[in-house]
């Protein structure tokens, strides 16, 4: 019901969202990406198969729909919960107690490629930074990176940091692509990264490494 009111609601918006689908579980979201295309995602946290469901369905279209921009609702605005959003890959956040008027301009600032947050949800971001190295997050002296990635996970990054689409990268390494995107899914799960930007920054990072060693 609160999907049907959602989806009716912003038909009627003044920014005349168009609508592609929507779903209530994560095999329903699955579904309707796979049939329809999006520009942006909207994806509460808790679905109807987990309280932490909308997570991992954001970290899986973070790979197999790379433009797709995601928009989390989450049920807390609490640090933990905020953090674990953008590295997920959400574009934005918002609370489900949010008026919808909040929810139109979300969606219209993250359409234009800009990143949705408040200034208290920001700062909650970047004390996370301060607390995790960068450098050790994207290839540094012991990075988590150097130690668990396969060679086939390892070649997977390389073709990422190359600027290769996932169709590309299943045609260089004879794989199908949805091969391609479960290894994705599981490197970013691997190491905690959140987008192909930080595989692409690890990459050069360690090919620069190598070269002065």
């Amino acid at each position: 019901m609160n999907c049907e009111l959602m989806a009716a609601a912003l038909r009627r918006s003044r920014y005349r969202f168009t609508l592609v689908g929507y779903a209530t579980d994560s095999a329903g979201v699955r579904a309707a990406l796979g049939e329809n295309e999006a520009d942006i995602a909207i994806i509460g946290a808790q679905l109807r198969d987990g309280v932490r469901a909308g997570f991992n369905v954001a970290r899986e279209m973070r790979a197999s729909h790379p433009k797709t921009a995601i928009i989390l609702m989450l049920d807390s605005i609490q640090e933990n919960v905020v953090v674990e959003a953008f590295r997920a890959g959400a574009k934005g956040i918002l609370s489900r107690e949010e008026p919808f008027e909040v929810l139109c301009k979300c969606l219209h600032v993250v359409a234009q490629g800009q990143v949705w947050a408040n200034s208290k949800e920001l700062h909650f971001v970047m004390n996370a930074l301060v607390r995790t190295s960068s450098v050790d997050k994207i290839g540094g002296p012991g990075s988590k990176m150097q130690t668990v990635l396969t060679t086939r996970e390892a070649s997977v990054v390389n073709l990422v940091a190359a600027g290769l689409t996932n169709r590309d990268i299943s045609q260089q390494l004879n794989l199908s692509e949805h091969t391609v995107r479960n290894y994705l899914f599981r490197i970013f799960n691997k190491v905690g990264l959140s987008s192909r930007l930080e595989l692409a920054l690890y990459d050069i990072n360690r090919r620069d490494k190598n070269q002065r060693d």
